[in-house]
């Protein structure tokens, strides 16, 4: 299995990212993808997951503004993060087959 996560970056708060998942495993379009990210000094958290029917799960924290969807013939898995806040600083990682990638870095400044 591997998950390679890209998008991230520096925006300032209010900003958009688009983050994106290439995954590469068995059977995606049966597996539950999610996102989970982790703030310095901070416990992982999971920010939202999807079913392969696009049944979809989100963190109160980002309820409204953030949004998680695949396209199951790509294999990929992305999340639209809008109305970004400083409270969203984190590594995210793309999460799969009960493996995580290797994260990336989404900054956002006040």
């Amino acid at each position: 299995v591997q998950l390679q996560a890209s998008g991230g970056g520096l925006v300032q708060a209010g900003g958009s990212l688009r983050l994106s998942c290439a995954a590469s495993g068995s059977n995606f379009r049966l597996n539950v993808m999610a996102w989970h990210r982790q703030a310095p000094g901070k416990q992982r958290e999971l920010v939202a997951d999807i079913t392969g029917g696009d049944h979809t799960n989100y963190a109160d924290s980002v309820k409204g503004r953030f949004t998680i969807s695949r396209d199951n013939a790509k294999n990929m898995v992305y999340l639209q993060m809008n109305s970004l806040k400083p409270e969203d600083t984190a590594v995210y990682y793309c999460v799969g087959w009960g493996h995580w990638g290797q994260g990336t870095l989404v900054t956002v400044s006040s």
